[in-house]
């Protein structure tokens, strides 16, 4: 999953795609580079922001989504938390819903995802982006996740997605520390055994950084690709990345040291 912000300010990429030109070159790149999902977001969700109007992230999304399903045969995922942007979005080309809200912010997006017929990603958070980072207290925090995502999924199912539509992120670097999130990397299985494909999105994250003493997200390549390969090999369906042509060379040399499709 190739990702494509429509924003002015994502913690690593903000501003570079945020006219329709651009985030269309930008596009043709990632297809070029293998990219399976191009995922579309006009709203950024790095820690500490404060979100924009509907009408704002409508501005940004829905003329990106209708020319690359013009241009491009590959799966458009929008990446939201509002039902009128997940609706529209559907109706102009994307196929797929990322809600990093996991159906918390606005359960309705899931009607909008069973009427027509599309795919949704459940991402874990603890909170908002606002104020995710200053939640990071959990009971246990594998289990808590694991319940937090079936919940999630049910919610899902009972608006009428059916179940092999449905796909769960445990939420890297939402309302996370790095310890948790290097925790929820070492027992991905756990969430691989719900029943549901995985995804997971570690790619230039401030964890990464803090183990690599890179503070700049420009410096997280290395660390960004490790992180993705050790999530393969321990069963993730999805990896939601900036770097494609990186990832996929990794993967396709694992892939052959490996011996296996």
């Amino acid at each position: 999953m190739g990702i494509v912000n429509v924003t002015p300010d994502s913690f690593y990429d903000g501003g570079k795609y945020d006219d329709t030109q651009s985030a269309i070159r930008r596009i043709a790149s990632l297809v070029k580079d293998e990219a399976d999902i191009i995922d579309i977001g006009g709203e950024s969700t790095r820690p500490g922001s404060q979100g924009v109007s509907t009408e704002e992230e409508l501005e940004r999304v829905i003329p990106v989504i209708e020319a690359a399903s013009r241009e491009f045969d590959t799966v458009i995922s929008v990446d939201t938390t509002k039902a009128i942007v997940a609706e529209e979005a559907l109706g102009r080309g994307a196929s797929m819903v990322n809600d990093i809200s996991g159906l918390r912010f606005e359960p309705q997006i899931a009607q909008k995802v069973s009427e027509n017929g599309a795919a949704i990603v459940l991402n874990h958070t603890s909170s908002r982006p606002a104020d995710m980072q200053k939640k990071t207290s959990y009971s246990s925090l594998i289990p808590d996740i694991a319940n937090s995502l079936l919940i999630s999924a049910q919610t899902a199912m009972a608006a009428g997605v059916p179940r092999e539509n449905i796909i769960i992120d445990p939420g890297i670097g939402f309302g996370k520390t790095t310890e948790q999130n290097l925790e929820i990397i070492r027992r991905l299985e756990n969430f691989c055994e719900l029943g549901f494909p995985v995804c997971i999105g570690t790619s230039r994250k401030s964890f990464i950084g803090e183990i690599l003493g890179s503070p700049l997200a420009e410096q997280r390549l290395i660390g960004s690709v490790c992180s993705v390969i050790i999530s393969m090999l321990k069963g993730i369906s999805i990896v939601r990345v900036h770097d494609v042509l990186e990832t996929t060379q990794a993967i396709r040399t694992v892939k052959s040291i490996y011996g296996v499709n």
